[in-house]
């Protein structure tokens, strides 16, 4: 019995070791530092940030902390202690609630991590057994077999420079020169955009391209004030961030879903728009007649007096357009406003696009299917995830030169090209940002 009570610790040692040295080696593997596998609790939160469970790797690290103080309380009872049942029955009660949490999380964080290695999810309920989890650590770190997925792999180094020219704001264009937007998630900090800089003139109608996740909502919403970056944004003499409240109703915005009131009529709707964007001084004539031109802009003044409800797909979205543009906005940005929509219905909508900015205004638009309407814009504006899974700028410019600087005869097939190999696509993104980064310090360059 001695020996039994000299060998187990010794074996939970060994184990903690193997587990430290494995884990080492795992993080290696997903480029981070291995030595952060040393520091107690911290390399919870590293485990799980790696496997792609970032929220669930700090609430594991919290809970196994916690548990372990629990155990720590426990070394400290003393015979009197265990006389008082309410006092054991507290701490009892506070190990349920550290354990139960801590596996839940450490379930979610093995899975997450199994799915990084390109294994079966179900390995990591084994793996979160105690005193076995060791001979995962020494399989996923040791074995030269088992190796994350490209997907998971961290590149945190800039692997690409930055091109950091600032444009200059000039006449009534849109200048965006964002530096980088971060967030902060749990202590840390995840660029989502970096050295973006572009002048839009008036009058352009353009595209907004980028696979999932490389920051096409988060660019417009940093353009539009929306969501502040690290950046300098004007629009003719405004400056987008310290001048908001003064021009807010110069940009216009309309997103994917409407929410407009179905019991309400077309005209009703229009009209509560006005009394919001429209000027306070502005005359009931005045109101009138605006929200009149903009029912025959969009084709709905003969459906003025219908109810919200009864529209049909295209006409909905045509309202919805309208009630943004119901201050001429100088700036219009759509989200997909053919979402839904079939091919005839949403070129005509399209066709209204073009219109708007042949008037002086500036258009930006994402879409799903550009190719069917790609003749109607002037730029395209391509956002690329880089190694570092960070949004950066891979194209600005004319649409029939992106032909040619991709390579490629249609739209689709420049998404295709950017896109991360996981996701079905060439994954060049580093390529071409780069090579539009060496082309903008070109350019640069002559004009000096």
């Amino acid at each position: 019995m001695e020996l039994w009570n000299m060998i187990s610790p010794l074996t939970r040692v060994i184990a903690e070791l193997i587990s430290i040295m494995g884990m080492w080696n795992i993080f290696i593997k997903f480029g981070k530092k291995g030595y952060t596998a040393l520091i107690p609790f911290y390399r919870v939160y590293v485990l799980g940030d790696v496997a792609g469970k970032h929220q669930d790797g700090f609430f594991m690290m919290i809970f196994s902390g916690l548990s372990k103080m629990s155990i720590v309380v426990s070394l400290f009872i003393t015979d009197d202690d265990i006389n008082n049942s309410a006092g054991i029955i507290l701490l009892f009660l506070f190990c349920v609630i550290c354990e139960i949490p801590y596996f839940i999380f450490s379930v979610r964080v093995f899975m997450g991590m199994c799915d990084a290695f390109g294994k079966r999810k179900l390995l990591g309920l084994l793996w979160s057994v105690t005193y076995i989890e060791w001979i995962f650590y020494l399989a996923f770190g040791f074995s030269k077999k088992l190796m994350p997925l490209e997907q998971y792999i961290r590149h945190d180094e800039e692997t690409v420079e930055a091109g950091g020219i600032d444009v200059a704001a000039n006449g009534r264009d849109l200048s965006v020169n964002i530096r980088k937007r971060t967030v902060n998630n749990f202590f840390k900090e995840f660029t989502l955009l970096r050295d973006l800089h572009l002048t839009i003139p008036t009058g352009h109608m353009v595209l907004l391209l980028g696979g999932s996740g490389a920051g096409k909502t988060t660019f417009l919403n940093a353009v539009t004030g929306y969501e502040k970056a690290d950046a300098t944004i004007n629009l003719g003499k405004w400056n987008v961030y310290r001048d908001y409240n003064k021009m807010k109703y110069d940009i216009g915005f309309v997103p994917q879903q409407d929410l407009m009131r179905g019991n309400d009529t077309v005209y009703r709707t229009v009209a509560d728009a006005a009394s919001l964007r429209l000027n306070v001084e502005m005359s009931m004539e005045e109101k009138k007649k605006r929200i009149n031109e903009v029912l025959d802009i969009f084709g709905l003044s003969p459906l003025k007096d219908s109810l919200v409800s009864k529209l049909s797909g295209g006409q909905r979205k045509r309202l919805s357009i309208a009630l943004e543009y119901i201050s001429y906005p100088t700036l219009f940005i759509l989200d997909e406003p053919d979402s839904g929509l079939d091919g005839v219905v949403a070129r005509n909508l399209f066709l209204k696009l073009r219109e708007i900015a042949d008037t002086g205004k500036i258009v930006i638009v994402i879409t799903h299917t550009p190719d069917r309407v790609i003749d109607l814009f002037d730029d395209l504006i391509v956002l690329a995830k880089d190694n570092a899974r960070t949004g950066r700028l891979a194209y600005y410019g004319p649409v029939e030169d992106a032909y040619s600087f991709f390579g490629k005869d249609r739209i689709e097939d420049i998404l295709l090209s950017i896109n991360q190999k996981e996701e079905g696509g060439e994954g060049r993104a580093e390529e071409f940002v780069g090579k539009y980064n060496a082309l903008i310090r070109t350019s640069a360059g002559g004009e000096a």
